[in-house]
């Protein structure tokens, strides 16, 4: 089963080019089953908010130190509004 996940990126000193230029370089760094699902950086391009989707913390974890040089992460554990709802008023036989 995956899990997905919201990650904040917080792009050191505000800067997102040296990001985007090691992605042009070397792509998302990402290692198999990790998957990217979408993402939305802000106006200020200061932070990114990006959903991953991994079947253990640890392939999230791989491909955080492969930015963690250029970005400070915060990760947060979410679930689908359909699942939210699916817990909170589960389906009556």
């Amino acid at each position: 089963m995956s899990q997905l996940y919201m990650v904040i990126e917080r792009f050191r000193n505000g800067d997102p080019k040296p990001v985007y230029a090691r992605f042009a370089e070397k792509g998302r760094l990402a290692p198999e089953g990790l998957t990217y699902v979408n993402s939305w950086i802000d106006e200020d391009l200061k932070t990114c908010y990006q959903v991953m989707d991994s079947p253990t913390r640890e392939l999230l974890d791989q491909w955080i130190a492969n930015w963690s040089d250029l970005v400070d992460f915060e990760v947060i554990s979410v679930i689908t509004s359909q699942d939210a709802k699916a817990r909170v008023i589960p389906e009556s036989p």
